[in-house]
């Protein structure tokens, strides 16, 4: 059983969520200090099918580098997600074979559903 939390550990929003959950089994891994590996990226497009639904597109970067002007393919998608941390939607939750990805209320709503309060 295999469960994976990717977080920045600067964010406040990523400390709230996993504050609220019991992450004792979870691998933790810190995008800021341990950026995606193309393989750990892959794991995560073979459940999404999609890698600008692992993209986060209110990263001030996107707007600086005028990402959000460009008709991007899921290619490029994927080479912004290798090349920078905070292109990643964060956190981002592994639990055998199933994604809670980004912070809405509706996933983390999901995510204490299935996992429960710490």
């Amino acid at each position: 059983m295999r469960k994976v939390v990717y977080y920045l550990s600067t964010c406040d929003t990523c400390k709230k969520i996993m504050s609220q959950l019991d992450l004792n089994d979870f691998e933790k891994i810190d995008i800021k200090n341990s950026p995606l590996s193309e393989p750990q990226l892959l794991e995560l497009y073979v459940i999404t099918e999609s890698y600008e639904e692992l993209f986060n597109k209110r990263s001030i970067k996107y707007r600086t580098l005028g990402l959000n002007q460009q008709n991007l393919s899921e290619n490029d998608y994927k080479e912004h997600l290798l090349k920078e941390y905070t292109f990643l939607k964060r956190p981002v939750f592994l639990v055998n074979g199933e994604l809670f990805i980004g912070n809405s209320k509706k996933t983390v709503e999901r995510l204490k559903d299935r996992f429960g309060h710490s």
